[in-house]
């Protein structure tokens, strides 16, 4: 495939788990399962994130933070166990002829996935009653767990518009003696739901709200209501009917149905999150409109270590231990050559003047740098984590007459490489997924012998195309969820041990492929001190 200037191309990508929604019950699960060393991608394309802005309600420790603050956090800490996070849309779910999901993504993408989780929320239809869309979330709610305690002893007109709405109103007349109730014509609610209401002293009208009317000050003033005229408030409480974002889900079989309350459609699921579509799990408000961010954390993290255990107890009964890291890479590599067989042009300047020794080449590909080194006399280990790559590699080495000793190696795995054994370590724009621990920076670290010299180049998202699409919709890849240069730099900070030399973002030089898609690097080149 040839790529114009600015294209991605189309990209299938593997993974155990591909978790579709990113606010807070997506990311719980994502952050269990990902804790078992499994590969998970997460697309969200932000539809569930509407109203994050507004701060936490009733979060046990979040009370100071927003929505969008939780999540971001979130994002974050699951990055730190190699977990991505894909801005785009999930635009269909199929399973193919192994029973394994494909997930189609915008821009013509694909996620290969062991189990899929919906985590898609859902959307609150707000009643029709002219100007109330504009307060909702502000001065209009549906629920007094929301933000009834920020309206505590102000003016609440509650409008029921089914008869199990009755109950809120007990919560909202402890929140404040000033509650109206008006109680929709079409709503079905009769004398005996509100006597007890009523004898409590609540004013109760019947009739049609209208609209919502805004005072001088800009804010809520009153609820006109037919046949009674305006009824002063300062909030509105008004329940909504919930629709679950399910349409990915429609090619698998899995529909929305009834949520016993009344309150709209779900996905239903047992109590492991399943549903019924074997391997199809949901967690959140698209199973339970009525969770909260709390709830909807603990329902995602429950769900997600079940997921967890039925992969666990798959792979027990296939007597397999799966990396699917390695099979995302090995699949990739399965197909026509992925880059130009060039030496980067990076590795070609800053090595060029190193007295040739040892070298280690971490994340090899298919070869292009090991070659390089092995033609100029270094003695060569060339690592990668898909065998794929590594066949490659030996293929043009054995047509060049060149000794490469190739190594599938997961830079992440305890005790990866040889400590102190080369003279030279480079990684050269690998994918390393981060973990919590660091433990790829420390391996590759721990390789450099005494007087060796690291060299660690990645991309700068902050040019070219990277910056144009890196964190927006319809990139197959998540950088943040990958090793970087800055994070080997930090942990050479406080080391006696190393001197660094360079540490700089540079124009990228001609070599392997993508150049188009990247134009500067982030270079490291550090020494260790000899013993």
């Amino acid at each position: 495939m040839v790529m114009s200037e600015h294209a991605i191309p189309t990209v299938e990508r593997h993974c155990d788990v591909c978790v579709i929604g990113g606010s807070v019950a997506g990311l719980a699960a994502a952050l269990q399962i990902a804790r078992q060393r499994r590969s998970v991608i997460v697309v969200d394309d932000g539809s569930g994130q509407a109203d994050s802005a507004g701060r936490l309600h009733g979060y046990l420790g979040g009370t100071t933070l927003t929505t969008s603050a939780l999540i971001a956090a979130g994002r974050a800490e699951v990055r730190g166990y190699g977990c991505e996070v894909i801005a785009s849309q999930a635009e269909r779910v199929t399973r193919d002829d192994d029973g394994a999901f494909l997930v189609q993504v915008a821009g013509g993408h694909a996620i290969i996935a062991r189990r899929v989780l919906a985590a898609t929320g859902g959307t609150d239809e707000v009643p029709g009653i002219d100007g109330l869309a504009g307060y909702w979330g502000t001065a209009a709610f549906g629920s007094p767990a929301w933000q009834g305690y920020e309206f505590r002893d102000r003016r609440i007109v509650q409008i029921i518009t089914r008869p199990p709405e009755v109950s809120d109103a007990a919560l909202l007349r402890h929140l404040s003696a000033r509650l109206t109730v008006v109680i929709d014509g079409s709503a079905g609610v009769g004398e005996t739901h509100v006597a007890d209401l009523r004898a409590a002293g609540v004013p109760i009208l019947h009739g049609q709200p209208t609209r919502v009317v805004t005072g001088a000050d800009g804010c809520l003033a009153a609820v006109e209501v037919a046949g009674h005229g305006p009824v002063e408030a300062d909030v509105v409480v008004v329940g909504t009917r919930f629709r679950a974002r399910a349409e990915p889900f429609a090619a698998v079989g899995l529909r929305p149905t009834p949520h016993p309350s009344g309150t709209g459609e779900v996905l239903e699921t047992d109590a492991t999150g399943a549903t019924a579509v074997p391997g199809l799990y949901a967690a959140g408000r698209v199973t339970d409109p009525a969770q909260q961010a709390l709830q909807a954390a603990a329902d995602g993290s429950r769900v997600g270590a079940a997921i967890s255990r039925s992969l666990a107890d798959e792979d027990i009964r296939d007597a397999a231990r799966p990396s699917a890291n390695q099979a995302d890479w090995d699949r990739r590599y399965g197909g026509d050559q992925m880059w130009s067989g060039n030496p980067n042009g990076t590795l070609v300047a800053e090595a060029s003047g190193l007295t040739p020794g040892r070298a280690l080449d971490v994340g090899a590909g298919e070869g292009g740098d090991a070659l390089w080194l092995a033609e100029r006399g270094w003695n060569v280990t060339a690592s990668d984590i898909s065998e794929r790559a590594l066949d490659r590699v030996r293929a043009a080495a054995g047509q060049r007459g060149l000794r490469v000793d190739c190594q599938q190696v997961d830079a992440n795995a305890l005790d990866a490489f040889p400590a102190l054994a080369f003279d030279l370590v480079s990684a050269q724009y690998a994918s390393i997924p981060r973990t919590g621990d660091d433990r790829a920076v420390r391996n590759i670290l721990e390789a450099v012998g005494p007087g060796g010299t690291l060299l660690i180049v990645s991309h700068d998202l902050e040019h070219g195309h990277g910056a144009e699409h890196g964190h927006g919709h319809d990139r197959p890849f998540d950088p943040d969820a990958y090793v970087r240069v800055d994070d080997f730099a930090a942990a050479l900070a406080d080391s006696g041990d190393w001197e660094i030399e360079v540490h700089e973002k540079r124009p990228r030089p001609p070599g392997a492929a993508s150049a188009a898609q990247h134009s500067h690097d982030i270079v490291l080149r550090a020494r260790r001190r000899a013993a």
